[in-house]
This record gives C-alpha cells, sequence and structure tokens, in this order.
C-alpha cells in the first residue's frame, strides 16, 4: 500500500524542529537600457530569461570597478536555502527519508516499537498518523536517530545511508539530485568574488559531509539546525556527543538570526524557495544598497515538480507574496532552465 504523505496544513517548523505570480525582475535601479554581458560558460543552463539577467545585472553593479554600487570582496556575502532550492525536497525532505530509514534500521533493537507511535506509523508506511503526531512526535523520532552517538559517528551514518538511498521517483542518490543551474549560479558568485553560505532548515551535520562535494561549499559556510553537543572524554579520547536535546532551529525567523551568530554579516544577496525563506529574504533586501533576493518556484511536474501554496514540504505562499511587492525576482523552472539536474545534460 503506498503511504499518504502529511496533509498541506502540516507547518514546516514542525518538521524541522524533529528534523533539528509571475517572475518578476527586481528593481536594482538601473537603466533598462544597461544590458550585462556574462561569459557564455556561466549560466550554461539558464535561459535568457529575466531571472538570469537580474542575477547578472546585480553582480556586474557590485563588482564592477568605478561602479557607484561597488561592494569590495568581504561584504560579497550571499547565502542559500538547501531543501528545495539547491536539491530536490520532494516527496519529503531529504533529512526526513533518512530518518525514517534509520527507524527501520534501528526497529530490530526496539521490538516494542511495534506497538508505539510515532515509530508504528513509520514501520507501518502510515504517514498521515506520522504526521497527525506532530511536534513531540517528530521529536521523539529525530532523538531516537540522531542522537546518542558522537559527531564522527553521526557523519559516517549519513554518508553511508547518502551512498546508498536513492530517490523514488528518480532511482538515483540523492545527491545527484543537485539543481545544475543553481551549481553554475553558486561557481558564478564565487567566481566574482562571492563567498557562498547555505543556511537551512536541515540538520547542520546532516549537511557538512556533502556539502562542498556537490555544491563547493565546505563545511565550515554550512548554518542549519542543530541539537546540542557536548564535550566529553572516552577512553582517554576527546569526543563531541550528541545529545537528545534540540539547540537552534534555523529557519523562518531563525534564519536571519543564524546568520547573525555565525556568519557575522548581512548577506547582499539570497537565495531561497518556500516561506521558511521569506525572513532571510526580508533580512538581505529590505536595507539600503544593492541587494538580490530570489525564490525558485517549482513549475515543472515533468522534470522535477511543480508545487507552492498546497503541500506540506517546501510551501510557497507568503513569500510568493511578498516577492511580487518586494521585486525579488522569481525562477520559473519549467521556463527558466534548460535542464534541471546534472544528469539532464547527457
Amino acid at each position: 500500500m503506498k503511504p499518504s504523505l502529511p496533509s498541506p496544513g502540516v507547518s514546516r517548523r514542525v518538521l524541522l524542529a524533529a528534523l533539528a505570480a509571475a517572475p518578476a525582475l527586481p528593481q536594482l535601479l538601473l537603466p533598462t537600457t544597461v544590458r550585462a554581458q556574462v561569459p557564455a560558460a556561466a549560466l550554461a543552463s539558464w535561459n535568457d530569461t529575466a531571472s538570469r539577467q537580474a542575477i547578472v545585472t546585480f553582480v556586474q553593479r557590485v563588482t564592477g570597478q568605478g561602479s557607484p554600487d561597488f561592494m569590495p570582496p568581504a561584504e560579497r556575502i550571499a547565502t542559500f536555502d538547501n531543501d528545495g532550492t539547491l536539491w530536490c525536497e520532494h516527496p519529503m525532505y531529504v533529512q526526513l527519508a533518512f530518518a525514517l530509514d534509520r527507524v527501520k534500521a534501528l526497529a530490530p533493537l526496539h521490538p516494542e516499537w511495534k506497538d508505539t507511535q510515532p515509530f508504528k506509523a513509520v514501520l507501518e508506511g502510515d504517514m498521515k498518523t506520522l504526521a497527525e503526531s506532530g511536534e513531540h512526535g517528530m521529536a521523539e523520532l529525530v532523538m531516537a536517530t540522531h542522537a546518542g552517538m558522537t559527531t564522527e559517528e553521526f557523519q559516517k551514518i549519513v554518508t553511508d545511508w547518502l551512498a546508498t538511498a536513492r530517490h523514488p521517483r528518480f532511482k538515483r542518490a540523492y545527491t545527484e539530485l543537485a539543481y545544475q543551474p543553481m551549481i553554475e549560479l553558486l561557481a558564478y558568485l564565487r567566481a566574482n568574488g562571492f563567498k557562498t553560505f547555505i543556511v537551512s532548515g536541515g540538520g547542520v551535520e546532516f549537511m557538512r559531509p556533502w556539502t562542498e562535494r556537490v555544491y563547493g561549499v565546505p563545511p565550515e559556510q554550512v548554518v542549519g539546525s542543530s541539537i546540542k553537543t557536548k564535550f566529553q572524554m572516552r577512553d582517554g579520547e576527546p569526543e563531541l556527543f550528541r545529545l537528545p536535546e534540540v539547540n537552534f532551529i534555523d529557519d523562518g525567523a531563525g534564519k536571519p538570526v543564524g546568520i547573525n551568530e555565525y556568519i557575522g554579516r548581512r548577506p547582499i544577496a539570497a537565495f531561497g524557495n518556500s516561506d521558511g525563506d521569506l525572513e532571510m529574504l526580508q533580512w538581505t533586501t529590505m536595507t539600503g544598497g544593492v541587494r538580490l533576493g530570489l525564490i525558485v518556484h517549482h513549475t515543472d511536474a515533468e522534470r522535477e515538480y511543480a508545487y507552492d501554496r498546497n503541500t506540506p514540504f517546501g510551501r510557497l505562499d507568503k513569500a510568493l507574496d511578498a516577492a511580487a511587492l518586494n521585486k525579488w525576482a522569481v525562477v520559473d523552472m519549467k521556463r527558466d532552465w534548460k535542464v534541471i539536474f546534472p544528469f539532464d545534460k547527457h
């Protein structure tokens, strides 16, 4: 029996607490006759639409020597959400899929889970009941699957899982489902003196083992949700041990807080795809100077997925309305991207 997904009423915050409008060209105050040039090899997977031009124009303004809007490299901070912005987040967040698989793998050690919610729902594939367990139920899952081990042990578990787990639709490793146009965008910004950060609601230690390999973003430039850890000595060796207690939720209003705490500079460009990124986009763009806000709108059901206001994962509702008001670029995946995934190029 195919499990049903949580209802659209399930908040992203509930899931993250457990898991530790048309395209618009941003008003960058440019004369309408200015058209930036970019090498053909850069942003090759982007069609020549308003979204691509918004990116190129912004970069030209803040990096051009002699430009009145020139920003020194130290101030060229760009922040990217991960789920749904850099890689596929449907039919569920990848870290949720990881947690569910961990429950199944650990079940033989916990026979009581067969009759205990929310573990029973996971083992039976009853996602509706799992969703109805709310934040408390999700927290039980994450503490059972993400805590009680060292940071190094957790990193190995994540790495091993990603090496074998496959997306249910595309039958490929989840790390193969990074968006090719966004990989190009990250590289394009770095080539122009930007420092790129991931600022995600996902678990920071879930992302750090692989972000450099997939996106070119090193672990020290990843900000995410976390559970508490403590230093301890075991058999004469120092280690960090993961505790069953939430430390920080890097989603919604938590994103600007995380940026301030871990990065220490306000970004001049921010990229997201959902209401969980709204405050990060506001914090980045609603200030003086030239700024770029961009939202990835999932509009391609054939090549990926189509969703926005009515979905339990990556809901884009308030942020989509805010994009029109604040003149953020909105990427129409179906129209603006030549390919979605790297393997589409072959």
